[in-house]
Protein backbone atom coordinates (compact mmCIF):
# COMPACT_ATOMS: atom_id res chain seq x y z
CA UNK A 1 0.00 0.00 0.00
CA UNK A 2 1.39 3.52 -0.82
CA UNK A 3 1.29 6.45 1.19
CA UNK A 4 0.02 9.70 0.23
CA UNK A 5 0.40 12.75 1.98
CA UNK A 6 -2.99 14.98 1.21
CA UNK A 7 -3.31 18.74 1.60
CA UNK A 8 -6.87 20.28 3.01
CA UNK A 9 -7.19 23.41 2.07
CA UNK A 10 -9.68 25.83 3.27
CA UNK A 11 -11.91 28.48 1.66
CA UNK A 12 -9.83 32.09 1.64
CA UNK A 13 -10.80 33.91 4.00
CA UNK A 14 -12.10 37.76 3.02
CA UNK A 15 -9.13 40.16 3.53
CA UNK A 16 -9.88 44.01 3.97
CA UNK A 17 -11.41 45.61 0.69
CA UNK A 18 -12.14 42.72 -0.67
CA UNK A 19 -15.36 43.02 -3.29
CA UNK A 20 -18.12 40.91 -2.23
CA UNK A 21 -19.22 39.02 -5.53
CA UNK A 22 -22.76 39.07 -6.44
CA UNK A 23 -23.59 35.28 -5.76
CA UNK A 24 -22.78 35.71 -2.16
CA UNK A 25 -26.02 37.91 -2.09
CA UNK A 26 -28.79 35.29 -1.32
CA UNK A 27 -32.67 36.47 -1.66
CA UNK A 28 -35.42 33.44 0.09
CA UNK A 29 -39.32 33.97 -0.70
CA UNK A 30 -41.72 32.47 1.45
CA UNK A 31 -43.82 30.27 -1.37
CA UNK A 32 -46.43 29.73 1.48
CA UNK A 33 -47.27 33.21 1.42
CA UNK A 34 -48.62 33.32 5.51
CA UNK A 35 -48.99 29.78 5.74
CA UNK A 36 -48.74 27.94 9.07
CA UNK A 37 -45.04 27.53 8.44
CA UNK A 38 -42.60 29.63 6.39
CA UNK A 39 -41.45 27.64 3.39
CA UNK A 40 -38.45 29.77 1.72
CA UNK A 41 -37.20 29.11 -1.72
CA UNK A 42 -34.00 30.65 -3.38
CA UNK A 43 -35.25 33.12 -5.96
CA UNK A 44 -32.41 33.96 -8.82
CA UNK A 45 -32.20 30.32 -10.97
CA UNK A 46 -33.31 32.20 -14.13
CA UNK A 47 -31.92 35.36 -13.39
CA UNK A 48 -29.24 37.46 -14.56
CA UNK A 49 -29.43 40.42 -12.44
CA UNK A 50 -31.50 41.35 -9.69
CA UNK A 51 -31.48 44.09 -7.40
CA UNK A 52 -33.49 45.94 -4.41
CA UNK A 53 -34.18 49.04 -5.79
CA UNK A 54 -34.25 51.79 -2.63
CA UNK A 55 -36.58 54.46 -4.56
CA UNK A 56 -36.26 57.05 -2.12
CA UNK A 57 -38.34 59.50 -1.51
CA UNK A 58 -36.51 62.78 -1.40
CA UNK A 59 -36.79 66.39 -1.44
CA UNK A 60 -33.75 68.72 -2.54
CA UNK A 61 -34.25 72.16 -1.83
CA UNK A 62 -31.69 75.61 -2.76
CA UNK A 63 -32.20 78.41 -0.27
CA UNK A 64 -31.30 82.17 -1.52
CA UNK A 65 -27.63 81.83 -0.34
CA UNK A 66 -26.89 79.13 -2.46
CA UNK A 67 -27.05 76.03 -0.46
CA UNK A 68 -28.59 73.34 -1.60
CA UNK A 69 -30.19 71.04 1.45
CA UNK A 70 -31.60 67.39 1.01
CA UNK A 71 -34.28 65.51 3.14
CA UNK A 72 -34.77 61.90 2.31
CA UNK A 73 -38.25 60.71 3.78
CA UNK A 74 -38.38 57.58 3.61
CA UNK A 75 -37.94 54.40 0.69
CA UNK A 76 -40.27 52.15 -1.55
CA UNK A 77 -38.04 49.32 -2.13
CA UNK A 78 -38.71 47.06 -4.64
CA UNK A 79 -37.57 44.37 -6.94
CA UNK A 80 -38.49 42.98 -10.14
CA UNK A 81 -37.68 39.02 -10.72
CA UNK A 82 -38.19 39.51 -14.71
CA UNK A 83 -37.66 35.97 -15.44
CA UNK A 84 -39.27 32.99 -13.22
CA UNK A 85 -39.63 29.74 -15.54
CA UNK A 86 -42.84 27.43 -14.17
CA UNK A 87 -40.87 24.54 -13.25
CA UNK A 88 -43.58 20.94 -12.10
CA UNK A 89 -43.69 20.83 -8.37
CA UNK A 90 -42.31 24.26 -7.49
CA UNK A 91 -43.85 25.71 -4.46
CA UNK A 92 -43.48 29.25 -5.65
CA UNK A 93 -44.47 28.57 -9.28
CA UNK A 94 -47.81 26.73 -7.59
CA UNK A 95 -48.43 30.04 -5.58
CA UNK A 96 -47.94 32.61 -8.48
CA UNK A 97 -50.11 30.32 -10.61
CA UNK A 98 -52.78 30.34 -8.35
CA UNK A 99 -52.45 34.13 -7.74
CA UNK A 100 -53.00 34.59 -11.61
CA UNK A 101 -55.90 32.33 -12.00
CA UNK A 102 -57.97 33.64 -9.30
CA UNK A 103 -56.66 37.07 -10.03
CA UNK A 104 -56.14 37.22 -6.17
CA UNK A 105 -55.61 40.88 -4.60
CA UNK A 106 -54.95 42.06 -0.98
CA UNK A 107 -53.18 40.14 1.30
CA UNK A 108 -53.60 37.22 -0.61
CA UNK A 109 -50.60 38.66 -2.22
CA UNK A 110 -48.45 39.05 1.03
CA UNK A 111 -45.19 36.74 2.66
CA UNK A 112 -42.32 37.62 3.80
CA UNK A 113 -38.70 37.38 2.65
CA UNK A 114 -35.06 37.21 3.74
CA UNK A 115 -31.76 38.78 1.99
CA UNK A 116 -28.83 37.53 2.85
CA UNK A 117 -24.98 38.57 2.81
CA UNK A 118 -22.24 35.98 3.26
CA UNK A 119 -18.58 35.70 2.70
CA UNK A 120 -16.81 33.71 0.47
CA UNK A 121 -16.61 30.84 3.09
CA UNK A 122 -20.48 30.77 4.05
CA UNK A 123 -20.02 33.41 7.13
CA UNK A 124 -23.13 35.49 7.33
CA UNK A 125 -22.52 38.79 7.27
CA UNK A 126 -25.78 39.62 8.06
CA UNK A 127 -29.48 38.65 7.15
CA UNK A 128 -32.93 40.79 7.18
CA UNK A 129 -35.92 39.26 6.96
CA UNK A 130 -39.11 41.91 5.65
CA UNK A 131 -42.95 41.99 4.97
CA UNK A 132 -43.67 41.99 0.97
CA UNK A 133 -46.15 42.11 -1.70
CA UNK A 134 -45.68 40.29 -4.59
CA UNK A 135 -47.24 40.91 -7.75
CA UNK A 136 -47.02 38.63 -10.71
CA UNK A 137 -46.39 40.78 -14.21
CA UNK A 138 -47.79 38.05 -16.77
CA UNK A 139 -47.70 34.83 -17.88
CA UNK A 140 -46.62 32.92 -21.05
CA UNK A 141 -43.50 34.43 -22.41
CA UNK A 142 -41.10 33.07 -25.91
CA UNK A 143 -40.24 29.66 -26.58
CA UNK A 144 -37.63 29.44 -22.95
CA UNK A 145 -40.47 28.15 -20.80
CA UNK A 146 -43.85 29.69 -19.54
CA UNK A 147 -42.27 32.87 -17.77
CA UNK A 148 -44.17 34.30 -14.68
CA UNK A 149 -42.38 37.91 -14.19
CA UNK A 150 -42.79 39.21 -10.78
CA UNK A 151 -42.69 42.41 -8.70
CA UNK A 152 -41.68 42.08 -4.89
CA UNK A 153 -42.44 45.45 -3.18
CA UNK A 154 -41.04 45.57 -0.01
CA UNK A 155 -43.70 46.19 2.57
CA UNK A 156 -42.11 47.20 6.53
CA UNK A 157 -41.33 45.09 9.04
CA UNK A 158 -38.04 44.78 8.55
CA UNK A 159 -36.02 43.09 10.92
CA UNK A 160 -32.26 41.36 11.44
CA UNK A 161 -31.84 37.53 12.92
CA UNK A 162 -29.68 35.03 11.23
CA UNK A 163 -30.45 32.82 8.63
CA UNK A 164 -29.71 28.84 9.07
CA UNK A 165 -29.00 27.43 5.46
CA UNK A 166 -29.80 23.92 5.94
CA UNK A 167 -33.33 24.43 7.62
CA UNK A 168 -34.20 27.33 5.33
CA UNK A 169 -35.18 29.10 8.60
CA UNK A 170 -34.87 32.12 10.00
CA UNK A 171 -34.37 34.10 13.71
CA UNK A 172 -35.03 37.40 14.65
CA UNK A 173 -32.29 38.36 16.53
CA UNK A 174 -31.50 39.54 20.25
CA UNK A 175 -33.21 43.31 20.90
CA UNK A 176 -35.36 43.14 18.06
Amino acid sequence: MKKMNLQVFAEPVMEANAKFERQWLLHYIDSSFGGSSAAYVKIGKDLEEYAVEMNPDSETVKNIWGETSITVKGYEPQGSVETYYARKGDALYERLSDIINKRSTGSSLETTVVDILVESDGTQVWAYKENVIVIPQSIGGDVGGVNIPFEIHYNGGRVSGTWDKTTKTFTVGSGE
